[in-house]
């Protein structure tokens, strides 16, 4: 009989494929679990959306989050459980509601990370008020686009200031490109982020927890093609810079699972897009480095669960800020800052728990995602996105891939494994 239970939520939205693999993945791996002498019956289950007494207790010891971005009730409901019940939940709930792209820009260059110039724009629109016309009479100050353009200098790119899965992210060549995408834009309010041209690398860090997944990426390709499937493409130092970036972005923000883009040009890293605290999880877009993050996220879930990591609940700037004024490198301070990350995020005792209790890993892994029930889950998914002509043509493009995966790195561990 278990010494203690153990359940984890996943809180999901349109998510199917990778529910599938870290569940199938979830009740195999935590079979006959031992921690400091005490056995433990992990168990897995979905989170449903209903009404709930504020009071009531919450069942979880973590849950995985893919809903507080778009709906209020779930926020909520997490929320109160980690006032009221000490839930553990990634990301943190009040920093993705307050904490949006503009904000990650403007953090991030007080700690003085590379970030492009970017500049902000009153909206081309609002919402109608009782005091909107009063207020834009004696406040709203006339502005030239032209002269902002200028100074921002071209080519540039407009995108939403919170965010929003591509929606609305423009390149800017010119003032009339400009007029046009501001006319456009409506209600949104927009930033402006001079283009970082010509580029030699962009990449997108994937960070869950400690671990990190460093991957070329094109932003001009199809989504099944933008995650190219390259490995080591980049220099220790190249690795461990994007890595140090991404722990310093996630731990500051409170973000366990989040991605960040930056692109590198005559040998500096520029951060442009890291407030993605919402990952795509999809084989269809991950499709190669599918696997890995599902071992990441069951490393980390099962990890904090069984030793009942407590979460930080505020965001606590100042160790940040205290070496950001100190008179240091650039490459230093960002070394320091990796440094409060890997404290807050355990790193040592992760690595630990990983190397005795999760070794076997790796081995179930191998055998998971060249099984029948992977192959079915990326044809639901395929199903779901794609018409019904190529459903055929890209479950067997993503199962091949998943397969090269197996045979460079599965059978040995990770390339960013942990």
């Amino acid at each position: 009989m278990a010494d203690r239970t153990v359940n984890i939520g996943l809180s999901l939205g349109a998510d199917i494929c990778w529910p599938i693999a870290y569940e199938s993945l979830f009740e195999q791996v935590t079979r006959g679990f031992e921690l400091d002498g005490r056995r433990l019956d992990f168990r897995c289950e979905r989170v449903t959306i209903e009404p709930f007494d504020l009071r009531q207790p919450v069942k979880y010891d973590l849950v995985i989050d893919r809903l507080t971005h778009w709906y209020s009730i779930s926020r909520e409901w997490i929320k109160k459980a980690i006032v009221l019940n000490d839930l553990y939940v990634y990301n943190n709930p009040w920093s993705l509601q307050s904490n949006e792209k503009h904000t990650s820009y403007c953090a991030m260059m007080r700690l003085g990370l590379p970030i492009p110039d970017t500049w902000m724009l009153p909206a081309k629109a609002y919402e109608p008020s009782d005091d909107l016309q009063a207020t834009l009479n004696k406040y709203a100050r006339l502005f030239s686009l032209e002269e902002v353009g200028d100074r921002v200098g071209y080519p540039f790119f407009m995108k939403p200031y919170h965010g929003g899965g591509w929606r609305g992210v423009t390149r800017i060549g010119d003032l009339a490109d400009l007029r046009r995408a501001y006319d456009a834009s409506g209600t949104d309010v927009m930033n402006l982020q001079k283009a970082v041209l010509p580029y030699d690398w962009f990449v997108r860090c994937v960070g869950l927890g400690p671990q990190m997944r460093k991957v070329n990426y094109d932003p001009s390709a199809p989504l099944h093609d933008r995650y190219r499937m390259d490995i080591d493409f980049l220099s220790p130092e190249d690795r461990s810079i994007l890595e140090d970036m991404t722990l310093t972005i996630n731990a500051f923000f409170g973000w366990d699972f989040n991605s960040c883009e930056a692109l590198a040009k005559d040998g500096v890293w520029h951060p442009i897009d890291f407030a993605n605290a919402c990952p795509d999880s999809q084989v269809t877009s991950l499709h190669y480095h599918f696997p890995w993050l599902i071992k990441a996220n069951l490393r980390w879930s099962i990890f904090c669960a069984a030793t009942a990591k407590p979460m930080r609940k505020t965001m606590d700037w100042a160790p940040f800020y205290a070496v950001a004024d100190r008179d240091l490198p650039f490459r230093e301070k960002l070394h320091e800052y990796a440094k409060i990350a890997h404290e807050r995020f355990e790193t040592e005792r992760f690595r630990d728990f990983c190397r005795t209790k999760l070794g076997h890993l790796d081995e179930l892994a191998y055998e998971f995602f060249g099984s029948a029930t992977l192959r079915d889950a990326v044809r639901q998914k395929v199903t779901a996105l794609f018409p019904e002509h190529e459903v055929e043509e890209f479950t067997e493009l993503f199962w091949q891939r998943i397969q090269t995966w197996r045979e460079q790195e599965g059978a040995r561990g990770d390339a960013d494994g942990f």
